[in-house]
């Protein structure tokens, strides 16, 4: 056992012998109901799973999340995760069980306890305050040990993840017969994350355990470097530590996706909820989905998106002022605007926002744009600079080369062809008219689809 584990063991025996003082299990044995919860069912559907984690701190990385608002966590996990995870170590993680109660009244998902179960009044505490799952470590269990917590889980039917970091644990796990085998890709020697620790250890296992990947994941990216390997992903620090978690949980389980050519704030709306993390507006005038400047003040404030408008061979100091009164995320350039134009640009915008360029791709891929621009958005040749145009391009061209800035894939996205999309070496995805049922009109049911595919493939 490592140091950090050896100290944390020793607190955790004191901290349970307090509790025990506190509220010994003969205070509430006879009130325990069985989970009715399947955590393991929950990551079994098709796709990768995701287990997201709520945890105030770690010893690793210390305070992550200062404003650690339970009911913002659970609006945000309850719409997006599959299984939830509630980390309640008090010393080390600033957690407590009182956090399973909580969460458990504001989602449906069921809930994995995270603590460093020793001693089997853990399992009934657990259980006590709603958790469907525990975590068991064979890094600090001995055999007899995990046997005893793992069947008394069992017999209040809570699901049991094990824990392993190396060959060994592995095949204690497999004899031991655990059926959810969790591979920590973190180092407890020195905290380090090698994600290839899964890659290693997964084919270890056969195939009918579920293999949960825990620790290291940022991105959908990751996620897909090891769908072949995991079926179900556990991740805490990389969204805790973030101020947006919607905005961290969508680039983690859908990518960088822009719904386009908004008018209505029902379709937003839909945007929104469904999993896109940036919405865009037309102010080209020769566009069909060309907003007015009150529309898209009601379009703006109709939901929570990163809000990216799209312009035309306009004046800069308009495109500037629209972008501070609409505080946009980015300005996205569609016309034969000149270095010198985005120089000019750049000095009007407000710092925070971005510009993006669309360039038409036609045989091959343009020039890189001037330094200026934040992020390249490959379009369609045929889309005439403005988007919609429900076509195209070669898709090879892009296959095998690697980008210095974030590319976004625009022209001819639909439900029906994102999944041959999905391994493109691309940031994200940009829609308009692949989910529309008219120019301007989202179909709510497409938006749904498209969101659907991204986060099952």
């Amino acid at each position: 056992m490592t140091d950090v584990l050896s100290r944390i063991v020793a607190h955790k025996k004191e901290e349970i012998a307090g509790q025990r003082r506190e509220m010994p299990e003969s205070s509430y044995l006879r009130e325990l109901a069985p989970s009715d919860r399947d955590f393991k069912a929950a990551l079994q559907q098709e796709g990768p799973a995701f287990i997201l984690e709520c945890k105030m701190a770690s010893p690793s990385r210390g305070l992550l999340r200062p404003d650690f608002d339970l009911d913002q966590i659970a609006a945000v996990y309850g719409r997006h995760a599959d299984a939830i995870s509630v980390l309640t170590d008090n010393t080390f993680f600033g957690g407590h069980s009182t956090h399973l109660s909580h969460i458990r009244a504001r989602v449906r998902q069921p809930l994995l306890n995270k603590d460093f179960f020793i001693d089997p009044y853990q399992v009934y505490r657990a259980r006590y305050h709603g958790a469907d799952a525990i975590l068991l470590m064979l890094s600090i269990l001995d055999d007899a040990r995990y046997r005893e917590l793992a069947a008394l889980a069992h017999e209040l039917n809570m699901d049991v993840l094990t824990e392993a970091h190396t060959e060994e644990e592995v095949q204690r796990a497999l004899k031991l017969q655990a059926d959810i085998l969790g591979i920590n890709n973190r180092n407890l020697k020195d905290l380090s994350i090698d994600r290839d620790t899964t890659r290693r250890l997964a084919p270890k296992a056969d195939s009918s355990r579920v293999i949960v990947s825990e620790s290291g994941f940022y991105t959908r990216r990751d996620v897909r470097d090891l769908k072949d390997k995991a079926g179900a992903f556990l991740v805490g620090s990389a969204l805790m530590a973030e101020s947006d978690l919607e905005a961290a949980v969508k680039r983690l389980i859908y990518g960088e996706v822009k719904i386009c050519g908004l008018t209505r704030p029902e379709d937003a709306r839909a945007a929104h909820e469904a999993g896109a993390l940036y919405g865009g507006m037309i102010f080209a005038p020769r566009s069909a989905r060309c907003l007015s400047e009150e529309t898209a003040r009601t379009l703006r404030s109709s939901a929570s998106l990163n809000w990216v408008a799209v312009f035309a061979d306009q004046d800069a100091a308009e495109v500037a002022r629209l972008a501070r009164v609409l505080d946009l995320h980015a300005v996205q350039l569609h016309g034969r605007e000149s270095a010198e134009y985005i120089t000019n640009l750049r000095a009007l915008l407000p710092p925070e926002c971005e510009i993006w360029r669309a360039l038409p791709v036609d045989g091959d891929i343009p020039p890189p744009p001037p330094r200026e621009v934040d992020r390249i958005v490959l379009d369609s040749a045929g889309a005439a600079g403005f988007g919609g145009s429900g076509h195209t391009f070669d898709w090879r061209l892009i296959e095998h080369r690697p980008q210095k800035r974030p590319l976004m894939l625009a022209g001819g996205l639909t439900p029906e062809n994102i999944q041959q999309a999905l391994d493109l070496p691309v940031s994200g995805f940009d829609l308009s008219s692949g989910v529309e049922s008219a120019p301007g009109i989202k179909d709510r049911r497409k938006i749904e689809k498209l969101f659907n595919i991204i986060r099952r493939h």
